[in-house]
């Protein structure tokens, strides 16, 4: 075969990576998000200390991410200040602590459904923290695709059949603090022009999360685990569960690192339907009509601000090949006429 073949083949061959990470980021997601169901439902295998299992997690994560870093070097660390550190990593290990807890703490009261549901408000958080904190621009069309996610959502809510207004609060305040987090991320690390893979992501803000979770713990779900003599620690289903967090993290790497974040953003609407689906088909959570018309309706307001970041993506790729390509038919311009200016002065020396 000639060019052509070889150059579809190439294509092909990407088409394929690109969907083999996110199937894998899918299927990651997915079993984290069921596995952490399933521990912490009080029908299931009832041991409701979402605390003590984000502990677990971040315990798991940050020994992990210290091996890969330091011993079998891995990655290389970033080089960061003390000062740096604490201005910037430990505000943002603050904020993953609180969502962690509080969007563990949800699946305690509300479905794995509903929850689905309920996160399709994280662009609206998101956009609407980076308009507060002057990182995004205030537009009246991509406000307008916000609040109709919100009244989407809102209607979900309505036709939720188990409807907790104690886990919803939690899943609200997850979402917020989750929001917060990322655009933090941009303000704080992206903007000094310091990125973190996952796994030097964890190595710096797992241990600070750690601080952070251990001291509600000792308050709030120390004394009950102390009283609960029954409990035996399972290596099996903490060790396993664990080791999926970590390889979620990976996952979002492989994902983001070899397609890009909005591919992740679409990903996750297609694990939101799959999710719904397994609640509904395997788990037997109740999914009403109203419950699904209005996800549908949020769900369209996700897919439209997809779209809208992809359009902007393209311009802006579009204007930087635009600017290259001025810049250099600008260097080549003066090139030439260096080169006359050269030739001119050669003929009246000669």
């Amino acid at each position: 075969m000639g060019k052509g073949g070889n150059l579809s083949e190439g294509v092909v061959k990407k088409i394929l990576l690109s969907y083999t990470y996110v199937a894998i980021w899918i299927f990651l997601s997915f079993t984290v998000i069921v596995y952490n169901k399933y521990i912490l439902d009080r029908k299931l295998y009832n041991w409701p200390y979402p605390i003590s299992l984000t502990i677990i997690h971040m315990a798991f994560c940050s020994s992990l991410a210290y091996l890969l870093v330091r011993v079998f070097k891995v990655v290389e660390p970033v080089t960061m200040t003390m000062d740096l550190y604490c201005k910037s990593v430990v505000p943002i290990g603050l904020l993953y602590a609180f969502s962690l807890w509080l969007s563990n703490s949800a699946y305690i009261y509300l479905s794995v459904s509903f929850i689905q549901m309920l996160k399709a408000l994280m662009p609206v958080a998101v956009y609407s923290i980076g308009v507060m904190l002057k990182k995004d621009t205030f537009k009246s069309d991509t406000m307008g695709n916000m609040v109709s996610i919100s009244i989407g959502v809102a209607i979900a809510a309505y036709g939720e059949a188990k409807f907790d207004t104690w886990g919803v609060m939690l899943q609200l305040g997850a979402v917020a603090f989750e929001a917060t987090r990322l655009v933090m991320i941009q303000i704080l690390l992206t903007s000094k022009g310091i990125t973190f893979n996952p796994i030097t992501s964890l190595y710096y803000v797992a241990p600070c999360c750690l601080v952070f979770l251990f001291i509600p713990w000792i308050f709030v779900e120390y004394p009950l685990l102390k009283d609960t003599s029954s409990f035996h620690f399972d290596w099996v289903i903490f060790g396993t569960n664990s080791f999926c967090a970590f390889a979620l993290n990976l996952a979002v790497f492989l994902l983001v690192g070899k397609t890009s974040a909005l591919t992740m953003n679409v990903a996750g609407v297609v694990k939101d339907w799959l999710l719904i689906a397994f609640s509904w088909s395997v788990i037997k959570d109740t999914v009403t009509p109203v419950n699904l018309v209005g996800y549908g309706l949020a769900f369209l307001g996700v897919a439209y601000y997809n779209h809208a970041k992809l359009q902007a993506l393209k311009a802006n790729e579009a204007q930087k090949k635009a600017s290259q390509a001025a810049d250099e038919e600008a260097g080549r311009l003066l090139e030439e006429r260096e080169g006359e200016n050269g030739a001119k002065k050669n003929e009246s020396q000669g």
